[in-house]
């Protein structure tokens, strides 16, 4: 055991941090897709899990035809709004129940995407001669460019959730009927809150392309515990440090907090030489306990609430 702890460099794993918080920014932009939908319009999708890939695909596949990495995170930002809106309607106008309507664009998103890179499973880019958005070979600078791109979309999503329509999807995610009788169109709603989430998870695909230097048809398997496990980490640290005071900018801002410590956690485990293959299992793990703070936490205190009135039963006897 200690030539183990011995053989662990802990320069090297401060070395890896920058490199994780990358990875957690752009995986943040993912996870503010994710709590779109299982926030704010109380729906599991599974979408994301293709809409990552599609992103990443539709990007490294322009990009070797010429276009501008900026302007591949946009055509990544329409694709996303597309499949997210087809999943709203499957739910919506066929009556499709949310989570198979996900599953059903998720499913075929995979031969699309394939199609997209002319049926390969993955899609290089040579970072090396293009001026990425992200890349690996310069973290220091993805930090910074991806940094501002996160509170840019924060802000605007703070905005736009402040508007009568970003009301009317928060509505429509907390009370369907309250919604329906205050006449707003909660199928309108849902399809566009949908699409923004998607659209939000391509546009976080297409800089993990660029940042890695390659698309792959598999990218997005396992996004939607990610997303969860960042939006929930995020919501467990900031009501934690902000408790009450804890408001919507500030739960968009911690679920991007959420991704970054969850990569630091996933640098750890690389760091402390255990098989990366177990980080699934690490992250159900993780996502199960964050899941159950808030419940054991209520649990907790309506014990001591009992605990209280009890006491005070016995002493007025």
């Amino acid at each position: 055991m200690g030539a183990y702890f011995a053989s662990l460099n802990f320069l090297d794993f401060l070395g890896r941090l920058p490199a994780a918080a990358a990875q957690g920014l752009f995986w943040g932009i993912m996870a503010l897709g994710v709590y779109i939908t299982f926030r704010i319009l109380d729906i599991a999708d599974l979408t994301v899990d293709g809409t990552f890939a599609t992103g990443g695909a539709i990007s490294a596949v322009l990009i070797l035809k010429g276009w501008t990495p900026w302007a591949t995170v946009g055509a990544a930002l329409v694709l996303g709004l597309l499949a997210g809106a087809v999943t709203g309607l499957l739910h919506t106008k066929l009556g499709i129940p949310a989570i198979l309507a996900g599953i059903l664009t998720q499913y075929a998103l995979y031969s699309i995407n394939l199609a997209i890179m002319s049926f390969k499973a993955n899609t290089a880019i040579s970072s090396t001669t293009r001026n990425m958005v992200m890349s690996g070979l310069d973290v220091n600078g993805s930090l910074l460019v991806c940094g501002v791109i996160v509170i840019v979309l924060i802000a605007l999503m703070y905005w736009f959730f402040g508007t009568e329509i970003g009301e009317a999807i928060r509505a429509t995610g907390t009370n369907q009927e309250m919604s329906k009788a205050q006449g707003i169109n909660i199928d309108r709603m849902k399809v566009l809150g949908l699409a923004l989430s998607n659209g939000l998870v391509a546009v976080a695909g297409s800089l993990s392309s660029q940042y890695s230097g390659f698309a792959d048809v598999n990218a997005g398997r396992g996004s939607i515990v990610i997303g969860l496990a960042a939006v929930i980490i995020g919501e467990v640290v900031g009501n934690a440090i902000l408790g009450k005071k804890l408001n919507f900018a500030g739960h968009l801002a911690f679920v991007v907090v959420g991704a970054i410590l969850y990569y630091v956690v996933y640098t750890l485990i690389l760091w402390l030489k255990m098989n990366p293959n177990l980080m699934k299992l690490f992250t159900a793990i993780i996502v199960a306990l964050f899941l159950a703070v808030p419940y054991l936490r209520s649990r907790a205190k309506s014990s001591f609430a009992k605990a209280g009135k009890n006491s005070k039963k016995m002493e007025a006897k």
